[in-house]
């Protein structure tokens, strides 16, 4: 994972139609560099850390998406909050499943739902970070 900081964020290629954009309590630098393993995230840009340690903004590229990163500012009406309600939904070649989902377990994801061949026909999984963030892996299975 790079620091590139010197080129400004709006600079900064935003890929994908929907950038999901993520609190992280306490811990934004922490997650980018978790993904870089996890999921083979490139970090692209952060502000560096405030006086209290938090990061306002980190922008890292997962898999030809953008994913935006940040810590918590409760005195700004922006608290961290224990993630809930969501998956962030990795696509991925049916080649590529295993190699990505092995990858995301040796780096400290728990299991959440193994990955499998389901009833729609895809192959998928569900994994969970050691943030609290739900990551689903899911990939065509090829008809013979």
């Amino acid at each position: 994972m790079s620091d590139t900081t010197e080129t400004a964020p709006q600079q900064m290629k935003v890929l994908g139609g929907l950038t999901p954009y993520l609190t992280i309590d306490n811990g934004a630098l922490k997650a980018a560099e978790f993904y870089g393993k996890a999921f083979g995230a490139e970090q692209v840009f952060f502000y560096p850390p405030d006086e209290k340690g938090r990061t306002m903004h980190v922008h890292v590229h997962v898999n030809g998406s953008s994913l935006m990163l940040s810590d918590g500012y409760p005195e700004h009406g922006h608290p961290a909050e224990k993630p809930q309600g969501y998956t962030l939904q990795l696509h991925l070649a049916s080649e590529e499943i295993d190699q990505w989902w092995q990858r995301a377990v040796d780096a400290g994801c728990e299991v959440v739902m193994p990955l499998d061949t389901m009833f729609w026909g895809d192959r998928w999984g569900l994994l969970r970070d050691p943030f609290g963030v739900e990551w689903g892996m899911n990939a065509t299975v090829k008809s013979a």
